[in-house]
């Protein structure tokens, strides 16, 4: 049976019908689109004044992670700055720390903020908590250079988009559980936060061709979960498993009401509201999965960028 959907934004509808889309992943064509270059990240500095470091942390086995900085340059480094912690998407099996990054370069430019950027590993490769542990050590790492770094440790957030999203989550579940280091708040984008893959939306957007389908979401999450029975995954990896939201830094959350990931987003807002938190939700009407990366020319991209970044606005005044 053909479940309704809804409608996808007319613009966005015209766009998208110029993009190859499909409905399944496999191993051969995850070697492909692994073999497809990488993001601009040159093209998105040339016109910016940006200094540039690039470091690696040691994860918990000792495996280097990649760790991108791009701080505002010619700048009063007397003012401690924000920081963005970019986690970027591609479905747990895909993507580099340089995916997106023109979504938190924006907020570089807005508030001078320092975006430290992580290259997690990347299922099937890697498997488990491994992913979210990375991240988490890259959080660390900011933590305990702030002050070399320039930034305020005061203001912290960790934002991510996608599988992004979903590991910014579980970063964040991780800071609060052990203690630290302090995250002032989380964006996530999107954010895959649920490995069972059987909400309404992601029922929706099986059997049919898509930027991201649930047939897409299974086996990103095969792949993540390898060998764990369900009773086995953790929350720090599937956050929608979490049983206590409570505690956490204020979120906001968004999505698009025609993809795979609007339910669990949509929960997981409401759960945080139920135990008294604080969270922001948009869900834009006709947006597909990642609508406004793919194209932020469109009147919702622009309006949805524009939204996230007045919340920055108000989380992070300027000293």
């Amino acid at each position: 049976m053909t479940m309704a959907r809804p409608a996808l934004d007319p613009e966005l509808r015209e766009l998208l019908a110029d993009m190859p889309l499909m409905s399944q992943l496999n191993p051969e064509v995850l070697a492909h689109l692994r073999q497809l270059p990488s993001s601009p990240i040159d093209s998105l500095l040339e016109h910016r004044q940006v200094d540039r470091r690039e470091v690696t942390v040691p994860a918990k086995d000792g495996t280097p992670i990649p760790l991108s900085v791009l701080s505002p340059a010619n700048t009063d480094r007397t003012t401690a700055a924000p920081c963005i912690y970019w986690i970027h998407g591609g479905g747990m099996v895909m993507g580099d720390r340089f995916s997106q990054i023109d979504i938190p370069l924006e907020w570089l430019d807005q508030f001078g903020a320092v975006v430290v950027s992580v290259d997690y590993r990347l299922a099937p490769e890697a498997t488990g908590t491994v992913l979210v542990d990375d991240c988490y050590q890259g959080l660390l790492w900011i933590a305990e250079h702030a002050a070399d770094l320039g930034i305020d440790p005061a203001r912290i957030i960790v934002a991510g988009a996608s599988a992004g999203g979903g590991l910014a989550a579980g970063v964040t579940l991780l800071a609060r559980d052990r203690g630290g280091p302090a995250i002032s708040g989380q964006m996530l984008i999107c954010p895959m936060l649920d490995h069972r893959n059987a909400t309404t939306s992601s029922r929706q957007y099986s059997g049919v061709p898509g930027v991201w389908t649930g047939e897409m979401n299974a086996f990103g999450w095969a792949s993540v979960l390898g060998h764990l029975a369900d009773a086995e995954v953790p929350a720090y990896l599937s956050p929608a498993l979490a049983e206590d939201l409570s505690a956490l830094p204020t979120t906001y959350i968004d999505s698009g009401s025609a993809e795979v990931f609007r339910d669990e987003g949509t929960d997981y807002a409401a759960r945080i509201w139920g135990v008294g938190g604080q969270a922001e939700l948009h869900v834009w009407a006709g947006g597909f999965h990642g609508f406004d990366a793919l194209y932020p020319q469109a009147r919702i991209s622009a309006t949805a960028r524009r939204t996230r970044t007045d919340w920055l606005a108000r989380l992070l005044p300027r000293n």
